[in-house]
């Protein structure tokens, strides 16, 4: 598209309001992550996308879960190697925060400055964004049933983003081979690679969740088995009456060792397969995908394994996503459970359950802290897999917030015992309730709109620490364990 008097007063604008926006932010921070210059250059012109000059090489990523995480990771892996990217991850995955932020990495005139790019798109938008761009790349992570009131259905959001890619042959597509649903995008461009999960020891054959968006054959209707199946329905699938099955995983990672923190990856390549060993980092099965997912990526852009292993040789999870903290014995855990989004949920209850230790979970998953979105729907609480928190290793469960007796109900109706449940009205008032001579970590869930609400209920748990064991110094108890005050050392808890 030709570049006309309404992309240069759209650009024009877009600029001023993020200079605005700039000055602004000097006296109130909260402003960060705005992306109302994009919605001022689409309001003027509603096809700048396609009129503002681009990045040579672009990387997409979306999915229904891990695409925030694995963009993030994208982009600091090829920055810790010397590329400049532009990104949109301060500011939105919808078209208006890829706007915004191909305007700010542009001229006045609409010239980029940039050479790569990486943008998380959000499913829904892709039929509004991908017309208007190509990319070198598109990372799909998975795709799952996400929130009933905008996503119903994958087939739907499939869809959507098919609607969008429609006559796209020059995109490379990097896409999770244990995902069959996620398998079908772009079913017309050949160009695609795989990447996949060996099998764990934890893995079995058969769905144990409650939610299984692929359960039977596109082809023949027959229910599909599994070589291994990780969760819902994320593994290797065959079909046993006619040859549909998962396709192969040019990235497959393996071996892993999780008392080393190490895995290898092997790569199918023309004249063999190569394997090559990278340090993890995470434990858990779902952020171990959004590793492989960024690897694979980065393989397919040009990036070396030497390149690669310094990239993540120190990283660390975004700590509004996951946070672990030791604060006088006791372990402190914020993780965020996506509210709305029954598989979301259900792989964070199955990671406490299996994490080791007597635990307490701080359940905290309204979304009424942002009243534009809030829902009324709860039929994703009965999606949720609350049967994984009916564990004899879960001592405590606190439920606070608007929707807690919603929550309580489910609770029972997994089975968890009434004496493990303590409710109130409000998050802040949890940390009180804990009994810590149970429990030797505490979980802190919440939302993508309650992280503040979090951090303020971390803190709560702190100062009831601080509270116990300054009633444990002037009574003069010794308090004794690795650290100077362990509060869960046996003389405390007595």
């Amino acid at each position: 598209m030709k570049k006309d008097f309404k992309f240069y007063f759209a650009q024009f604008s877009s600029k001023c309001v993020y200079g605005l926006i700039k000055f602004v932010k000097l006296f109130k921070k909260s402003l960060n992550g705005s992306h109302y210059p994009g919605k001022i250059a689409l309001k003027f012109d509603k096809d700048f996308l396609g009129k503002i000059e681009k990045p040579e090489k672009i990387i997409c990523v979306t999915g229904t879960n891990g695409k925030t995480t694995t963009a993030n990771m994208i982009i600091d892996a090829l920055e810790k190697n010397g590329f400049e990217v532009l990104n949109n991850k301060l500011g939105s995955n919808i078209q208006a925060g890829i706007a915004c932020a191909l305007s700010t990495g542009a001229t006045i005139t609409g010239k980029t400055k940039y050479d790569i790019a990486v943008f998380e798109v959000d499913e829904r938008s892709s039929i509004k964004v991908y017309p208007y761009i190509e990319p070198t790349i598109i990372l799909c992570t998975n795709l799952f049933r996400d929130s009933m009131k905008r996503n119903a259905h994958p087939e739907f959001i499939l869809d959507i983003i098919n609607q969008g890619l429609e006559g796209n042959t020059t995109t490379k597509f990097v896409l999770n081979a244990d995902d069959l649903i996620s398998c079908q995008i772009a079913p017309e461009n050949k160009n695609k690679v795989y990447f996949g999960m060996d099998a764990l020891l934890t893995d079995t054959t058969e769905c144990h969740n409650i939610v299984n968006d692929f359960a039977n054959c596109p082809k023949c209707g027959s229910k599909l088995r599994y070589n291994y199946l990780k969760y819902h329905h994320i593994g290797n699938a065959f079909c046993p009456n006619c040859d549909f099955e998962s396709p192969e995983a040019k990235y497959l990672g393996t071996n892993f060792d999780f008392n080393k923190m190490k895995y290898s990856m092997i790569e199918t390549l023309k004249d063999g397969k190569k394997q090559t060993e990278y340090n993890l980092i995470t434990d858990s099965v779902v952020n171990i995908y959004n590793q492989i997912a960024t690897t694979a990526c980065l393989k397919e852009f040009g990036l070396s394994d030497i390149e690669i292993k310094k990239a993540f040789d120190d990283y660390k999870l975004v700590e509004s996503r996951y946070k672990e903290e030791d604060y006088n014995g006791l372990t402190i855990k914020t993780m965020l459970a996506k509210g709305q989004n029954a598989v979301a949920c259900s792989r964070v209850f199955d990671y406490i359950k299996t994490d080791s230790g007597n635990k307490a979970v701080m359940l905290n998953l309204d979304d009424f802290y942002d009243a534009k979105t809030s829902s009324e729907n709860i039929c994703w609480l009965y999606d949720t897999d609350y049967e994984l928190l009916n564990d004899p290793s879960i001592k405590q469960i606190c439920i606070a917030g608007k929707r807690r007796m919603d929550h309580y109900m489910r609770c029972l109706i997994a089975g968890i015992p009434k004496e493990k449940i303590t409710v109130c009205e409000y998050e802040e008032e949890e940390p009180a309730l804990l009994n810590f001579n149970k429990i030797d970590k505490v979980f802190v869930l919440y939302d993508v709109y309650t992280i503040p609400m979090a951090m303020k209920v971390k803190e709560g748990i702190k100062e009831q620490v601080d509270i116990i064991l300054e009633k444990l110094e002037k009574n003069h108890v010794k308090i004794s364990g690795n650290n100077d005050k362990d509060l869960t050392s046996e003389e405390t808890k007595k």
